[in-house]
């Protein structure tokens, strides 16, 4: 683990890092959110048809992942070849894992956690009117890899 941050130079200014000297990789990234809630809530979200809250939710973590770079300041924007947003309704929370591929120079681990943050944040703007206890926590990055292209 490094010991210096990676967006400040040595003066102490804030700096975009340069990544145009790493060979292009294959990137993996999967990250996880969890929305805890009544259970009356779990279960109002799971009864729900084809095309409701969570379908909205799904949608806006993919729209986020997209967009890291816009939300992040000094994010790269990167060429996403794969990304997946996954809800579960557990018995009082919503599981999401989201998974972004990409073959570049630097990592989609923003990107990921983006997409798993906006749709927890997505879970909660629907459930909100009835829930008013939610909480949004364990947001976290869960893998990364990085393998050379054949």
């Amino acid at each position: 683990m490094s010991e210096e941050l990676s967006h400040v130079d040595s003066s102490g200014g804030v700096r975009m890092v340069d990544v145009g000297a790493k060979p292009v990789s294959q990137r993996r990234a999967r990250a996880r959110a969890v929305v805890r809630m009544a259970p009356g809530t779990a279960r109002r979200l799971r009864e729900l048809p084809k095309g409701d809250a969570l379908a909205t939710a799904q949608i806006a973590g993919i729209m986020a992942a997209k967009r890291t770079s816009e939300l992040i300041p000094l994010c790269h924007p990167l060429p996403l070849s794969a990304l997946a947003v996954e809800l579960t309704v557990a018995e009082a929370a919503v599981e999401i894992l989201a998974t972004v591929e990409t073959a570049a120079r630097t990592g989609v681990e923003m990107e990921a956690l983006t997409a798993a943050a906006v749709a927890a944040l997505t879970v909660y703007d629907m459930a909100k009117a009835v829930d008013k206890g939610m909480v949004i926590e364990d947001v976290r990055l869960l893998e990364k890899t990085k393998e050379p292209l054949a």
